[in-house]
Parts: structure tokens; C-alpha cells; sequence
């Protein structure tokens, strides 16, 4: 019997163990986190009808954002682990190519240049990198003796350094902390020995008084010292945070409202349909608002866990974790800032937040996590 016979075989085998795959398995598609998506676009619309100010130029550019989305997504789940893991480096080279892009061709806007325009589209090549880089890294490891060695977790390093600084250039401290955060997620994932944990903090200690004094700009600094005490600069650097916090607090249980909300309403509430909208959910629907957006989230997270615990490979595990941790990062640090926890560094709230580059790129990530969840097991 040949091997190709016997795949076969095993293939029929299975099928009449397990059943028949479904038609969603069929076009590899994970039915459960898909409802769990569209859910979360239907309130991201929903919300942000609200906190543009009734705009329906925002929504209808937000519903274009996720059609296209949602297409690049189908298109992913096509692509075949194998695939991704032999090809991640063509997104790396050519996101961090457009990084380099940025520094010279960039359009500026608000103090930095994030953004390229080609044939007219304009998007923000850091975004890209989000994903890029735990592709990367995950290829690169899982195809190497884990945990690594001191070899392969220095050479990790460089592939997590290189977008960051670059991104720091524009200046974007925020997304080059959290590309950097994404790439450590598959570190961490591929059982990074406890020694270098412990090396990395020694290493953080002494870093970061010098990162205060040399490497942040005025305005950085600015925004650390806002989170401590925002009242200082009340009509300046801490306007953002005390209208957030109003907003949330006078939201109270349930709500004014939905459209009634009187801070994003009346723009008192400065980005109330990209950083700040949860300050909007918060004020028209409350704490109960709130908590069952956070229980959307959850079930994501949790229905991308399952898919990373059942992958059939160590890339597809790496990929699918790294990945959802990168996705829990973004709804934690969001809602930091909103409350006044975390200082404010411009992360979206994920499918919430207006935005074109951002939602596609989740998206992309989602669509890898569909593939990751309908591979066959490898052989061997």
C-alpha cells in the first residue's frame, strides 16, 4: 500500500469516527468565532453611529472597512499553515520595507508621520507589523528544538527589535511597544527558559530610568506624569482623561441612553469615535453596557484559546496563542487608558474604533486563526 493510499484511508477513517466535515469546516471557517465577529461589528456600528455624532459618512466607510475585512479574512483561512509557516518572511520584509517608506515618503498628521498613501488608499504600515512579527517569530521557532536556545532567543530578539524602532521614529510609542509585546507573546509561548525572564527584567530596571531621562520626547513624559495626577493640567494634557472619566462615571448602571450621552454628544469628549469610544458605550449604556461588550470579548478570547489548544501543530498552537494574547493586549490597554489607568498611547478599541488598517489587520489575524483551526494533523 502506497502512503498516499494509506492518508486516504486514514482520512475516510476519520470521517466516519468524527462525522463528515461541515460546510463551514468545508471553506475553513470556524462557525462559532465567526458569530462571535459579527456580533461585535454590529455593536462596533451601532455605537459609533452615536459617537461620530449621528454621521452616517463614518458608518457606512466602518460597514466598507469591514466588508473588506471580512474578504481578506476569507481569503486567509484559504492558505494552508504549511503556507504560512514557510512564507512568513515576505510579510515581515515587506511590512518593515514600508516602515522604512513611512520615514521618507510618510504623511504627517498631529506631531507624527504614520501613514503611506498608495493609488489613493492611505493606511498605517505599524498595523501590518502587529501581525507580521509573531508570524514571523513562530515560524522561525517552531521549526526549531523547543525551548530555545540562547542562539535562537537572541536572533528572536533582533526580529522583535527592528519594526519597533522603526515605528519609535515616527514617533508611535505605543504601537512599537505593543509589536514588540506581540513578539515576546511567542517567546513566552515557545517555553522561554525562567534565566532569561529573569535576565529581561535585571535588563528592564536598568533600562528604564535611561528610556525616561534619554528616550522619551517631552510630550511622552507628559503623558506618564497626566496618569498620576490628570487635575494638573486639566485644559491641556489631562483633558482626554477627565472628560473619559466623567463620561464613564455619569453613565452610572444602565445609561442615558443611546444617543443622549452628554460629553461625546456635545464634544466634550475629545476621540469619542476612535480611542475613547468605550467612554461613549459607557455613558449611554452603563456598567451594564460595558460588562456585556467585556463577555463578547471573553468568549473570543476564549473560543481562540480552544482553536490554539487543538491545533495539529507546534506553528499553528504558537501562532493561534501569540495571536490571541496580541488581541487581549489591545482591549486591555484600550480600556486602560480610557479609565485613567494606563497612559494614553492611541490604541484602538479592536472592532469598536473607526479605523480602516486596523480593523483589516485584525481581521487578517482572525482569518489565520480560521486556518489554524481547520488544518489537518501533520504527519509524523
Amino acid at each position: 500500500m502506497s502512503q498516499g493510499d494509506f492518508v486516504r484511508q486514514l482520512d475516510s477513517g476519520s470521517s466516519a469516527i468524527y462525522g463528515a466535515p461541515s460546510h463551514w469546516h468545508k471553506i475553513h471557517m470556524d462557525l462559532p468565532l465567526l458569530l462571535l465577529l459579527m456580533v461585535l461589528a454590529g455593536a462596533g456600528l451601532f455605537i459609533l453611529y452615536s459617537a461620530s455624532g449621528q454621521s452616517a459618512h463614518y458608518v457606512n466607510r466602518q460597514l466598507s472597512y469591514y466588508g473588506v475585512g471580512l474578504l481578506v479574512m476569507l481569503i486567509t483561512a484559504q492558505i494552508p499553515t504549511r503556507f504560512l509557516e514557510r512564507w512568513a518572511i515576505i510579510p515581515y520584509i515587506g511590512g518593515v520595507t514600508l516602515l522604512v517608506g513611512v520615514l521618507f515618503f510618510g504623511i504627517g498628521a498631529k506631531g507624527a508621520q504614520r501613514w503611506l498613501e498608495i493609488g489613493g488608499f492611505r493606511f498605517q504600515p505599524s498595523e501590518i507589523l502587529k501581525i507580521a512579527v509573531p508570524l514571523m517569530l513562530t515560524s522561525y521557532l517552531a521549526r526549531r528544538p523547543l525551548p530555545p536556545s540562547f542562539k535562537h532567543v537572541f536572533f528572536s530578539l533582533i526580529f522583535i527589535a527592528i519594526p519597533p524602532l522603526l515605528v519609535v521614529l515616527q514617533p508611535d510609542l505605543g504601537t512599537a511597544i505593543l509589536i514588540a509585546v506581540s513578539g515576546f507573546f511567542v517567546l513566552f509561548l515557545a517555553g522561554l527558559p525562567k534565566r532569561y525572564l529573569g535576565f529581561a527584567l535585571l535588563a528592564a530596571v536598568v533600562v528604564l530610568p535611561l528610556m525616561w531621562l534619554y528616550g522619551l520626547r517631552d510630550y511622552q513624559r507628559q503623558r506618564i506624569l497626566t496618569m498620576f495626577d490628570p487635575e494638573a493640567d486639566k485644559l491641556g494634557a489631562g483633558w482626554n482623561i477627565i472628560q473619559s472619566t466623567i463620561a464613564i462615571g455619569s453613565g452610572g448602571v444602565d445609561g442615558k441612553g443611546w444617543m443622549r450621552g452628554t460629553q461625546s454628544q456635545l464634544d466634550f469628549l475629545p476621540e469619542s469615535h476612535t480611542d475613547f469610544i468605550i467612554a461613549v458605550l459607557a455613558e449611554e449604556f452603563g456598567l451594564i453596557g460595558v460588562l456585556l461588550l467585556m463577555t463578547l470579548f471573553l468568549l473570543i478570547i476564549v473560543r481562540c484559546v480552544m482553536i490554539s489548544l487543538r491545533a495539529q501543530s507546534m506553528f499553528g498552537r504558537l501562532l493561534a496563542g501569540s495571536l490571541t494574547l496580541t488581541f487581549f493586549v489591545y482591549i486591555f490597554v484600550n480600556m486602560g487608558m480610557v479609565s485613567g489607568i494606563l497612559p494614553v498611547v492611541g490604541v484602538p478599541l479592536p472592532f469598536m474604533s473607526y479605523g480602516g488598517t486596523s480593523i483589516v489587520t485584525l481581521m487578517l489575524g482572525f482569518g489565520m486563526l480560521m486556518s489554524v483551526s481547520t488544518e489537518r494533523k501533520r504527519p509524523g
